[in-house]
């Protein structure tokens, strides 16, 4: 089973791109990871917000659908940065660590233990609980690769593989 992590940023979809692309190299990892998660049929998403669900349906389009792979639309914290839309929240950066930490190792029950009130405060809900119910869907994790983790506007964004038992 194959497992992709990728943000639920409006930026990803057409209508919001222009000549000069302000999340090429996200865009760029997207498609590469959502490329390999499809190599082997078709994949069901998951999703916490409304704009999650717009990406979700634009990555996967025909191929959505029950078949090996899971696509997983979820950002980090939005409070990293004065000009971020929750404003700045110093506690921002620490959750996103520990989150991301857990993402890179494939540690389902660091996802499963998310402060959910915190992710709340820091704006990463309802995607914080996508996350935190990620682990007990799927199998353990082989293998992780991350590629994408930064935060542009304020916003934690991560693209990240998981390969999974079978």
């Amino acid at each position: 089973m194959r497992v992709v992590i990728v943000p639920g940023t409006l930026a990803l979809l057409p209508a919001y791109a222009s000549i000069d692309d302000p999340v090429a190299d996200l865009r760029k990892a997207v498609d590469e990871a959502v490329d390999w998660l499809l190599a082997d049929g078709p994949a069901t998403a998951h999703w916490g917000s409304p704009s999650a669900h717009r990406i979700a349906e634009h990555l996967l389009g025909d191929r959505s659908g029950p078949g090996p792979g899971v696509l997983v639309v979820a950002n980090g914290s939005a409070t990293r940065t004065e000009k971020a839309p929750g404003h700045f929240d110093p506690r921002a950066a620490a959750f996103d660590d520990a989150l991301g930490e857990a993402l890179a190792a494939g540690d389902r029950e660091g996802l499963a233990g998310i402060d959910t009130t915190l992710a709340e405060e820091l704006w990463a809900m309802p995607d914080a609980d996508v996350l935190r119910k990620l682990g007990g869907r799927v199998r353990p994790v082989t293998d992780v690769e991350v590629d994408y983790d930064d935060a542009p506007y304020g916003v934690q964004y991560w693209v990240v593989r998981w390969q999974c038992e079978s």
